[in-house]
C-alpha cells in the first residue's frame, strides 16, 4: 500500500515503482539448472561450426543490415548514439546485441538443414531491412525489440515442434510481421492473419494488397468493414484488382458499402448513413436528398453521433468534424464584423450541434468564436442541465469540451449550470479511467492536463489534484494490465499539478526529459556553428499576409538576404551566425513546389533546421510537419497546438519546445514572439522562455486591449502542459518496455 501523502509523486519514485510492477508482456525465459550438462543450441552464443561457404552470402547480408544500423550515426562503433538516450539504448540491443546473437544461433541449430537456415537468415535480413527503413520515433521503439524477440521464439518453436502453441499464445502483430517464417505451416499463417485481422481490421485492411488473393482475406475485410468502412468504399471504387476483392465478399455489409459505391452520387457524404442504409431506415436515394444540402446534412450527422455507436462511427466523427469546422471558418473569417452578421449562420443550430461544432474545429476556432457558441449553446439548452445535456450525448469527447472550456475560460458558468453533487462526479470522471485504451493512447490524459494549466479555481484544483492521487493508488493497487499506463500517466499529472507554477521546479521534477524552461544555444547550432530556422508559407491570403509581415524582422544592416525563384535566405551579420530559410506563398499549389524545393536543396546540402516556424491556417499544417527532422528543438505553431498537432511535432522531433496558440495565430504576435528569439540567439544567449515571456509581456502591456488579448492566447513551451505530458509519458514508458 502507498503511504497516503500530500507529497507529489517523484519521477525517481516511479522509476522505482516501475521495477515493483510485474511484466505484463509474455516472455520467454530461460530456466538454467546447475545440473544441466548439455546447452540447446539457441543458448550457445558462439559458433559451433564455421559457417559454410555456401551459406556465408546470406550471413554476410544479415551483416550488412547491422552494419547499416551501427552507421545510423555515423560511425561504425559497435554502438547506436543518438540523442535520445533511450532510442539508442533500445537500437543497439536490436541491432547490435540480439541479431548477431539469432545469426550464431541459427547456425547452432542442430534440426535445421542446409535450406533451412538460409531461410532463417534471409528471414532475418528481411526484418532487418523493415527496421532499418522504420523511423525511430517515441511510438515506435516498442516494436524494434518486440519483434526481434519474436523473431527468435518463432525460430525455436519450429525446432521444438511446437509452432501450433506458440501461435496461439501470440497471435499478434509481431507474428503477423515475422509470418514468412510459417510459411510451410499454411494453417498457422493463416490463423495469425485472421486473428489479427479480426483484432485489428484498421490496420490488417491498410495491409490487404499482401493478402488480398488468399481466402483469409474474406473474413478480414468482413471485420474492417465495421470500424473502417471508409477504406472499403475506397478499395469498392478503385480501379484496381482490390474492387473486385471487396465486391465478391458475401458480408451483407461488404455488400451494402459496394452498393454505396456503385450507386450513390456522393459516396463518401453518404457512407456515415451506412447503418440506416444496412438496416432499412433508409433508401440510398433518401440519402442523397440529405446530404445535398449543407446545414441538413451536418444535422443529419449530429443525430447519427447521438445514436451512439452505429456501424462506421469513425467515418460519422470525421465526417462531423469536416463538416462543423466549415461553419466555424465562416464566423473565423467574419471576425470583425458584428456579431448580428458574424453569428447569423449558426442562428439555425440547436444546444448539441453547436457543442459538436465547436469540438470539431478546436484547432481553428477563435477565441471570441468559441465564446459566442458557447454561451448561444447554453441558451439553447434552456432549463437543461449541463449533466443531463453531457448524458444526452453520451458524454462524447467531453474531456476536450471541459478542456475548451477552461481555456476559454467558460468553465465555470458550465458547471455551475448543474447540482454540486453532479459538478463532483463529472469532474471525478474527467480525470478517471486514464489508464484505458492501448499505450500510445494519450488523448484523454492530455486534455486533463492542458485543462489543469487554464484553472483559476483554487477549490476545483485542490479538488483535481485528490483525484489524480486516488486514481494514482488505485491503478497501482490494481497491479493488471492497465497498471503500467495508469502508474506513469496519473504519476506524471500528480507532478504536473503539483508543480504547474513554478516551470524551474517542474522541470527539476521532469528530468526525465530536456530542460522546459529553456533550450541551450549550443544544441541549436550545427557544424558550422551556425542556427538554421525554416519557415514555411502557403499561397492563399493568409500566407501571403504572413510572408510581408515575417520580412520586418530582418531590417537593418544586421542582415544580408539572396533569393530565387522559390525562396529567400536571410543571413545575420554578426558573429553569432544565424541562418533563416523561408519559402515564398506562390499561388496553390506552386507554394508547395517551392517548400519542397527548399526541402532538396537542404538535404542535399546536409542543411538541418533546429528552429521551424509554421504560419497557416492548421489545415496547412500536415505540410510543414512532414520535413521535421529530431533535430529540430524549436517548433512555432502559427495555428492551435491540439493533441494531434502536439502528437505529430513529437513524432517527428521528440524533444521540440512547442509555442502554440488557443486560436489561429496572429502576425502582430507571431513578430514579437519571433523577434524576441532571434534577439536572444544573436546574443549568443540560450532561449530563455521565462525571460522571453517577461519581455513579451511587457511589450503587449503597452499595446492595445485587442493585440494583448491575442497575445494570451499563446502558450509558451513551459507552460505547455501537454506538449510537457507527452515528452515525459514517452520518455517513461520507452523505459518500461525495454
Amino acid at each position: 500500500m502507498i503511504k497516503k501523502t500530500n507529497a507529489p509523486v517523484s519521477i525517481l519514485f516511479l522509476f522505482l515503482l516501475f521495477f515493483s510492477l510485474p511484466s505484463f508482456a509474455q516472455h520467454n525465459k530461460r530456466h538454467k539448472n546447475e545440473k544441466k550438462v548439455e546447452l540447446r543450441p539457441w543458448e550457445i552464443d558462439t559458433l559451433i561450426k564455421p559457417i559454410p561457404i555456401n551459406r556465408q552470402i546470406f550471413t554476410d547480408r544479415v551483416s550488412a543490415e547491422i552494419k547499416k544500423a551501427d552507421m545510423r550515426d555515423g560511425a561504425f562503433d559497435n554502438r547506436i548514439d543518438i540523442e535520445d538516450t533511450s532510442a539508442s539504448k533500445m537500437l543497439t540491443y536490436v541491432f547490435l546485441t540480439k541479431a548477431p546473437l539469432i545469426e550464431t544461433h541459427i547456425e547452432n541449430l542442430e534440426k535445421a538443414d542446409h535450406q533451412q537456415k538460409i531461410k532463417y537468415h534471409r528471414a532475418l535480413q528481411n526484418l532487418l531491412t523493415r527496421l532499418n527503413h522504420r523511423s525511430v520515433t517515441n511510438g515506435d521503439l516498442g516494436y524494434f525489440k518486440k519483434s526481434i524477440d519474436n523473431f527468435e521464439h518463432l525460430i525455436i518453436a519450429i525446432e521444438e515442434d511446437s509452432v501450433k502453441s506458440f501461435v496461439k499464445g501470440n497471435s499478434n502483430i509481431y507474428t503477423l510481421d515475422n509470418s514468412e517464417l510459417l510459411d510451410d505451416y499454411p494453417k498457422e499463417k493463416a490463423s495469425i492473419f485472421e486473428v489479427v485481422g479480426k483484432e485489428n481490421p484498421e490496420m490488417m485492411i491498410k495491409r490487404l494488397p499482401e493478402f488480398a488473393k488468399e481466402s483469409y482475406a474474406d473474413p478480414i475485410v468482413a471485420a474492417a468493414a465495421r470500424v473502417v468502412p471508409g477504406t472499403i468504399l475506397t478499395y469498392a471504387t478503385s480501379t484496381s484488382y482490390l474492387s473486385a476483392v471487396v465486391r465478391r465478399n458475401q458480408d451483407p455489409l461488404v455488400q451494402t458499402i459496394a452498393r454505396i459505391a456503385s450507386e450513390s452520387r456522393t459516396p463518401l457524404r453518404a457512407l456515415p448513413f451506412l447503418d440506416d442504409i444496412y438496416n432499412k431506415r433508409k433508401t440510398i436515394a433518401e440519402i442523397d436528398k440529405i446530404t445535398s444540402n449543407e446545414k441538413l446534412y451536418y444535422k443529419a450527422l449530429v443525430q447519427l453521433k447521438i445514436q451512439n455507436n452505429p456501424i462506421g462511427i469513425n467515418a460519422i466523427d470525421n465526417e462531423l468534424n469536416y463538416r462543423g469546422l466549415q461553419f466555424v471558418r465562416v464566423v473565423n473569417a467574419l471576425h470583425e464584423s458584428t456579431n448580428a452578421v458574424r453569428f447569423n449562420s449558426l442562428l439555425d443550430f440547436n444546444a448539441e450541434e453547436l457543442y459538436f461544432m465547436m469540438i470539431g474545429s478546436q484547432d481553428e476556432i477563435y477565441t471570441s468564436s468559441f465564446t459566442w457558441m458557447f454561451d448561444r449553446m447554453m441558451q439553447q439548452m434552456g432549463a437543461e442541465k449541463g449533466d443531463a445535456f453531457l448524458e444526452r450525448i453520451h458524454k462524447s469527447n467531453f474531456r476536450t469540451f471541459i478542456r475548451m472550456c477552461a481555456g476559454y475560460n467558460k468553465l465555470s458558468p458550465f458547471l455551475q449550470s448543474m447540482p454540486e453533487d453532479s459538478k463532483s462526479s463529472l469532474m471525478k470522471d474527467f480525470v478517471a479511467n486514464l489508464e484505458k485504451g492501448p499505450a500510445d493512447e494519450l488523448e484523454d490524459a492530455v486534455d486533463v492536463a492542458d485543462a489543469f494549466g487554464s484553472l483559476t479555481n483554487p477549490e476545483l484544483i485542490s479538488f483535481l489534484k485528490k483525484e489524480v492521487k486516488g486514481n494514482y493508488e488505485r491503478v497501482y493497487n490494481a497491479k493488471n494490465s492497465e497498471s503500467t499506463k495508469g502508474v506513469i500517466i496519473y504519476g506524471l499529472l500528480s507532478t504536473i499539478f503539483n508543480n504547474a507554477e513554478n516551470s524551474d521546479k517542474l522541470s527539476g521534477n521532469l528530468s526525465v526529459i530536456p530542460p522546459i524552461t529553456f533550450v541551450p544555444n549550443s544544441s541549436l547550432r550545427d557544424g558550422k556553428d551556425e542556427i538554421i530556422v525554416q519557415a514555411f508559407f502557403y499561397g492563399d491570403d493568409d500566407g501571403k499576409m504572413s510572408f510581408n509581415s515575417f520580412k520586418s524582422n530582418f531590417q537593418g544592416s544586421q542582415w544580408k538576404s539572396t533569393t530565387n525563384s522559390n525562396w529567400i535566405t536571410y543571413s545575420s551579420t554578426g558573429k553569432n551566425k544565424l541562418v533563416v530559410y523561408a519559402n515564398y506563398p506562390l499561388e496553390e499549389p506552386k507554394d508547395e513546389t517551392a517548400q519542397k524545393a527548399l526541402a532538396d536543396y537542404l538535404e542535399k546540402n546536409e542543411i538541418s533546421p533546429t528552429i521551424v516556424i509554421h504560419r497557416g491556417h492548421s489545415y496547412h499544417l500536415d505540410g510543414s510537419l512532414q520535413n521535421l527532422t529530431p533535430d529540430v528543438k524549436v517548433v512555432m505553431l502559427g495555428s492551435c497546438g491540439g493533441y494531434h498537432n502536439l502528437a505529430k511535432v513529437l513524432d517527428k522531433a521528440p524533444d521540440a519546445n512547442i509555442i502554440s496558440s488557443k486560436q489561429v495565430g496572429s502576425a502582430s504576435v507571431n513578430e514579437p514572439i519571433i523577434n524576441e528569439m532571434f534577439t536572444q540567439l544573436l546574443k549568443g544567449n540560450d532561449l530563455n522562455w521565462i525571460d522571453a515571456w517577461a519581455d513579451l509581456n511587457a511589450y503587449f502591456n503597452k499595446r492595445g486591449a485587442r493585440e494583448k488579448d491575442l497575445f494570451s492566447d499563446y502558450i509558451p513551451p513551459n507552460k505547455n502542459l501537454g506538449a510537457i505530458f507527452i515528452k515525459a509519458y514517452r520518455k517513461l514508458n520507452q523505459e518500461t518496455e525495454f
